[in-house]
This record gives structure tokens, sequence and C-alpha cells, in this order.
């Protein structure tokens, strides 16, 4: 068993590693369990243009880099390796990777949300090249092209609307000949000049090498279409914590202490970032979370010296 740290980190996006700036800034001793692909969704993109700071944009990866190497000059210890258990039954708080175990005084889950991605041969590797599952991250990319969507539901309702302001044209792919979003979305999206919806058919290929150039339809259609935006939904990082912590019915964990906004309902266990945040996932509302749920702990830990 590894020394106790004071606060221990599970997760290495935006919000992880802010946490860990703001932590080991205040002397508490760090360690945060970045995971075996560390660095979260960013790791996965292209440029990146609103995150403040950066007049010229900056790349995914190396927004993460930066990042990282700021909370190690601070001090904070970074592991490599992906969480396999979790004890929050007693303090000092037990978590352990496939190598070792550690214990810390206070815990911040920050451990994401995953995009629900279609599953297509090439879809991946497109990805910041067409591919996207964030609107409001890359919309801006697509001024005057034609954009396809994928989903039924609000938030493909949203992204739609959104991508309207740029795009020349979105056409909407549903599998089913009615959307599940709420009347007044779907009305807002039916109405629109710049939308078209393809009904009862799904997206069976993603056409291009180095950039998305269309898909095809398993009703035969081929669209042209130089963005491909897949909204269908995410997957909260909790399966470790089911049983541990609170979680809502979409899995999300839930916070919001009377004294401290990011704890959950177990004192010493904070949360920040995408895994509890499904409305507004962006690099910059992940770092502030992350802010947030290190004062929280450190303020929680000096009152609670004794535990």
């Amino acid at each position: 068993m590894s020394d106790i740290y004071d606060i221990v980190i599970i997760g290495s996006g935006p919000a992880g590693l802010t946490a860990g700036i703001y932590t080991s800034r205040a002397n508490l001793k760090t360690l945060c369990i970045a995971g075996a692909e560390w660095g979260g969704q960013l790791m996965k993109t292209s440029l990146v243009e609103n995150y403040p700071g950066f007049a010229e944009g900056i790349m995914g990866p190396e927004l993460m880099e930066k990042m990282r190497k700021q909370a190690e000059r601070f001090g904070v210890k970074m592991v490599n390796e992906n969480i396999t258990e979790v004890d929050f039954s007693r303090q000092p708080f037990g978590v352990k990777t496939a190598g070792e175990a550690y214990r810390g005084k206070a815990v911040i889950i920050a451990t994401g949300a995953e995009f629900k991605w279609l599953g297509l041969p090439g879809e991946q590797k497109l990805i910041g090249r067409g591919v996207s599952a964030c609107a409001t991250c890359d919309g801006a990319f697509f001024k005057d092209k034609k954009i396809v969507v994928v989903g039924g539901g609000d938030s493909a309702m949203e992204e739609s609307l959104y991508l309207t302001k740029f795009a020349s044209e979105v056409t909407i792919v549903h599998r089913r000949d009615q959307f599940r979003a709420s009347k007044i979305m779907q009305d807002r999206v039916l109405q629109h000049p710049k939308i078209k919806v393809v009904w009862n058919a799904e997206v069976r290929e993603v056409l291009g090498e180095s950039k998305v150039e269309g898909v095809v339809l398993t009703n035969g259609q081929t669209l042209p279409a130089e963005g491909l935006f897949i909204a269908i939904g995410h997957s909260p990082a909790t399966k470790l914590f089911e049983g541990k912590i609170n979680l809502d019915p979409k899995f999300y964990v839930q916070r919001g202490g009377e004294k401290y906004q990011s704890m959950t309902n177990v004192p010493g266990i904070f949360v920040s970032g995408d895994v509890h945040d499904y409305h507004y996932r962006q690099a910059v509302t992940a770092a502030g979370y992350g802010c947030e749920a290190a004062l929280d702990a450190e303020r929680w830990l000096s009152e609670n010296s004794g535990t």
C-alpha cells in the first residue's frame, strides 16, 4: 500500500488536471490516476478555437500536454494506469489500479463521459477531419458546407439548429419515422429552411480517406457532405462507482451538497467535469468544475483534518 495522499484525482482531462493544479498549489499531496489513455476527449480533437488564451487556436493534444506539464510542475504525481476498483466506505479512501493500491483523504472524480459513436469503419480515423460529436466545438469549421447529423433526440435537434448558423445545408438522418425530441424542438427543426430530414435510414458508411466526403445510407442513398455530426448521446464513465456513490437515472454522478457544491453524497468524495455535467460538455466548463472541486476539497480537508 502506498503512502496516503491528501487528494486522489481520478481522470486527466481538463477537469482533473485543473483540479490537480489547484490542489498541488495549495500544498496538498496530490495523485492523479490519469488512465492508460490520458487527456480525455481533447486528445481526439484537432484544432481548438474556443479555449481562452489561444488567439490562433491550439491543437487538442497540445493543450492537454500543456495542462499536464503545468500540473506536474506544481508536484502532481501522475500514474498512467486505469482504475480497477474503489473503496469509498471508509477513510482514507482506497483506489486500485492493476499495478498498485493508493489511499487518499479526499477523492475528486473526473472520469468524463464518452461520446457514443456509430461504430462504422473509418469513423474513428476521420474524427477531427469532418466527423464530430460536438457542434459547439466544431461547427465554425463548416461554414457554407453540407452537413449530416445523426440522431433523433433533443441533443440532435439542438446540434442541427446550431449548425445552421454555419452550414449551407443540414440533413438529419434518423432511423425511425419520427423524432424522440420534445415537440417544440421538433417544430423548430422541421420548420427550418436549411434543415432536411431522411427518415427510416441509418448511416452505413462514411466516404473519404483524409476527410469526410459523404455518407452512404442503408436505404441506398449517398449524401455528399463535408461534415458528419453524431448526436446519439453520451456514456458517463461511472461503471466503477455504481453502488459506491449516488448516480442519476442516466448514470451521471449526482452532486450538490449544501455546503460543498461539488461533493457527492459521500463526504470527502467530490466530482468535476463531464462525468456529472451533461448540459455544457465544454473544455472550459470542465476546467471550471475542476477548480470548484479542488477548492471544495481543500476547504473540506481543512475543516475535517481530524478525520
